[in-house]
């Protein structure tokens, strides 16, 4: 059985930077398509970055040039670099899995994640 489990968050002002991880266990392949995804306060989930196989990355507009997502194949590890912090980032964040499918003659993440995190509190004060 697959799992996820983030740490790092935490409550920290504006301006300020945080690392979040999140741990895979169980995988016989980790890494296909990994995402970081994000729920405030009475708004919409969002996806705020993911990362494949090869090291191919997607940001949301909102955190572009802030947030750098990453992994660590020998760890089994994703992790989220957030600098710049805002109050608008305020949000559970969780990390998410999916396995890759093979479609029009290449491998591609697919829209939905199947394994998700419990996910870890942001908080970003003013």
């Amino acid at each position: 059985q697959v799992q996820l489990a983030e740490s790092g968050g935490g409550s920290v002002q504006s301006g300020g930077s945080l690392t979040l991880s999140c741990a895979g266990s169980g995988y016989r392949a980790w890494g296909q398509c990994m995402g970081w995804f994000r729920q405030g306060p009475g708004k919409e989930r969002e996806r705020v970055a993911a990362i494949n196989a090869y090291g191919s990355t997607t940001y949301a507009d909102s955190v572009k040039g802030r947030f750098t997502i990453s992994q660590d194949f020998a760890k089994s590890t994703l992790y989220l670099q957030m600098n710049t912090l805002k109050p608008e980032d305020t949000a559970m964040y969780r990390c998410a899995s999916a396995t890759r499918v093979f479609s029009g003659g290449q491998y591609r993440c697919p829209s939905d994640y199947s394994t998700w995190g419990q996910g870890t509190q942001v908080t970003v004060s003013s």
